[in-house]
């Protein structure tokens, strides 16, 4: 049997023995002579031994027959590489998180995020708001997007900070329903401009007419999360109301309408304009349903104006601020409560700092976590706060206030679905508050159903236009986008029936492939291939991105539609001429990143949106299955008048009965039998010529002549008016 010889140890080499010995004399006299330097030195001898020490150590490891790993790094080295990371610094590496992972969806994230602070600031300081949106292209991948509000104003030293400092804002620390939540958004949307333009972010703000506006261009220094002002020597600059102050405003070029009070944000930045779905245009659409008290006024890129006026002159309620919730406080925030909490007992604590706890459930609290009731906070530890989360999760306490939430309402759902919305039938159903890790929230669902199919409303001039404004690339791509709610599968049936290729470019159609495709449109039955569309909203606010991960889109998916007379694959979207609204406003929306794009799967808010969606369901069965019983009527009695006259003339062949007065008496026993044909409905879908068989769909229900309402078609707002003129 062989023997193992013994491992060998590496000599060290001799640089690394000096600096091992020499510098352990020379530290013993420079302690004496500069106690700093001999610190520093030792530290230096330290790490000297150290590293020699780990040689030896890896010498030590080393295996049989001289071959070494190779130590890539020490502890040492690895150690004097780390260092604080600062938010700012963190998110511009990781900008995907907040929405701007491409440059369609940085120009919506930026607007949206301007938008949502100005109408967040002028509900809060009770003014109704108007708002100025602004696209400018200044090359080919660039925009600057102009942002202003009536709103109150910002005051001078706050103004840096609100737009160049990450997780800074007045929302985080209140438990209190707005768009915004997070301090994030706008100041995200500054730092990505300056990233990929180098242009610094500009802010114009006023909060009297009589007091002069303050004017800032900054950036954030994402080294150390703070604002860095660029004009006025690090000041910014005063401009003084008035004529003066108007002159000024020309002067530097500065974007401003003229307003007493107000702001306006200037961003340039690396972006795409499309249409279509997801686009600046859709979510200005969307933003104006469920904000019917506000007015827009939008130029896009092409320098086309819209206007949406306000449908409510009054402004929503004052949404109220709540204490958090003791069940949706988890063991490490409760501790640090605690902790913060000086000065204070138990009892006082929990009925001050918590909502729906009172003082005498605050000592049951304390009875069952067997703590003092006078014990001050200061003097508890870990074993106690334990007890105390514990003692929390197991008494009765009653859940949070609801009436901090504000819902859009019914009323104003099925007013605001109406206007933009094509269709013969509206519902609207508001859920009872409920609540999520001691949140409430507040589900609002409302939905349309008929109407006709777009594609049918379409002429030849009108097809020329909408595929010369396109940025679809293929001809699928551009009926889907263009016309709301054509799923795949309609869209496929009427290239089928033109005679076109999946591949072919929009924009490149010919004369006579255009007329095949005009053809196929008006012709081709779509309803079945049309796909429900969904609108998702938070707090007033649109949601165009993540669909499928929402948990809007999941509890709509696992909802059996068919129950509701639509057809539906086994978790797939409904299919049909629907479009439904699910709104949900909270205190504290669950959203699932940072970018705010689709709400996290918790399941009290996937109950209360199923019993919301099946409630407009069951309105949508009722109006379905009458319009189906009218259907199979009117077939059944076309099938009898197509035979009567034949039947009539056989039977007086057969006996001589007088063939017109059999005639006669079988078209009434045919109209009798087959009476829900001749079945009209007035607006709230009741009979109208015999009302004891009238069908109740209950309240917030409209039914309207499908003739009488306009398509959806997505246009650009300038060739819209066009075409209405």
């Amino acid at each position: 049997m062989a023997t193992r010889k013994p491992i060998q140890k590496r000599s060290v080499p001799a640089l690394a023995t000096k600096k091992k010995k020499a510098p352990a004399a020379a530290s013993t006299a420079k302690r004496k002579a500069a106690p700093k330097a001999a610190e520093a030195e030792a530290e230096e001898s330290a790490a000297a031994e150290d590293a020699a020490t780990e040689v030896d150590d890896v010498a030590d490891e080393a295996p049989a027959g001289g071959k070494s790993t190779g130590r890539r790094a020490t502890a040492q080295s690895m150690a004097s590489k780390q260092r604080d990371i600062s938010v700012s610094e963190f998110f511009a590496k990781n900008r995907h998180l907040l929405g701007f992972d491409n440059p369609r969806k940085a120009l919506l994230t930026t607007i949206k995020e301007a938008v949502d602070n100005s109408l967040d600031a002028c509900e809060e300081a009770g003014i109704l708001p108007e708002i100025w949106v602004h696209i400018e292209q200044t090359s080919t991948d660039r925009y600057k997007i102009g942002v202003q509000d009536n709103g109150p104003g910002i005051v001078k030293k706050q103004i840096p900070l609100i737009f160049g400092k990450l997780l800074y804002g007045s929302k985080f620390h209140r438990l209190r329903q707005s768009r915004g939540q997070q301090g994030i958004g706008i100041s995200a949307a500054g730092m990505y401009g300056v990233q990929t333009t180098g242009k610094p972010v500009k802010i114009i703000s006023r909060i009297s007419a009589k007091k002069p506006a303050h004017y800032y261009e900054i950036q954030i220094d994402t080294k150390r999360n703070e604002p860095k002002i660029l004009n006025g020597g690090g000041e910014g600059v005063d401009i003084a109301p008035g004529d003066k102050g108007a002159k000024d405003i020309e002067k530097h070029g500065i974007e401003w309408v003229d307003q007493p009070h107000g702001t306006r944000v200037t961003i340039e930045l690396e972006a795409k304009y499309n249409r279509g779905r997801g686009s600046v245009d859709e979510y200005l659409h969307q933003t104006a349903i469920a904000n019917p008290h506000i007015t827009l006024h939008y130029t896009d890129p092409e320098g086309s104006t819209r206007d949406y006026q306000r449908a409510a002159d009054k402004l929503p309620p004052e949404p109220k601020e709540i204490l958090p919730h003791p069940y949706g406080i988890e063991l490490g925030r409760l501790a640090a409560m605690l902790a913060e909490a000086e000065g204070m007992s138990i009892t006082q604590f929990l009925s001050t700092k918590f909502s729906r706890v009172s003082p005498a459930v605050a000592k049951k609290i304390c009875t069952t976590a067997k703590v003092s009731p006078r014990a001050m906070t200061r003097k508890l530890g870990r074993p106690e706060a334990e007890a105390l989360y514990q003692a929390i999760q197991s008494t009765k306490i009653a859940p949070p206030a609801t009436d901090c939430i504000c819902p859009i309402g019914e009323e104003l759902l099925l007013k605001g679905l109406y206007q933009v919305v094509p269709g013969e039938f509206y519902c609207a159903a508001t859920r009872p508050p409920s609540v999520y890790r001691g949140n409430p929230f507040q589900i609002e669902v409302a939905l349309a159903y008929g109407g006709a199919a777009a594609t049918q409303n379409v002429d030849k001039e009108l097809l020329s236009d909408l595929l010369e404004e396109t940025d679809a690339r293929t001809i699928r791509q551009f009926l889907i986008n263009t016309f709301n709610g054509l799923g795949s599968d309609a869209a496929d049936r009427i290239m089928k029936a033109a005679a076109l290729g999946t591949r072919q470019t929009a924009k490149q159609l010919k004369p006579k492939e255009q007329e095949r495709l005009l053809q196929a449109m008006q012709n081709v039955n779509v309803a079945e291939g049309q796909t429900m569309e969904v609108m998702r909203y938070a707090n007033r606010v649109p949601l165009q991105f993540q669909q499928a991960a929402c948990a809007i889109t999941q509890t709509i998916t696992s909802t059996n539609w068919r129950s509701y007379g639509l057809s539906q694959s086994r978790g797939g979207m409904p299919k049909g001429p629907v479009y439904i609204m699910v709104h949900i406003a909270s205190v504290w929306v669950p959203f699932t990143s940072e970018s705010k794009e689709a709400i996290a799967s918790y399941p009290e808010i996937q109950k209360e949106i199923r019993l919301g969606l099946q409630a407009v369901g069951r309105k949508l069965g009722m109006y379905v299955r009458k319009r189906m019983r009218v259907k199979q009527q009117g077939d059944r009695r076309d099938i009898f008048m197509r035979y009567l006259k034949e039947v009539a003339t056989a039977v007086h062949e057969l006996n001589g009965v007088d063939r017109d007065n059999l005639y006669g008496q079988l078209v009434t026993v045919a109209k009798r039998v087959t009476a829900d044909a001749d079945m009209k409905l007035d607006d709230r879908g009741r009979k109208i010529k015999e009302p004891t068989e009238e069908t109740d769909y209950g309240d917030n229900v409209i039914i309207v002549d499908p003739a009488s309402h306009a398509a959806a078609i997505k246009r650009t707002p300038a060739a819209a008016a066009t075409s209405e003129e």
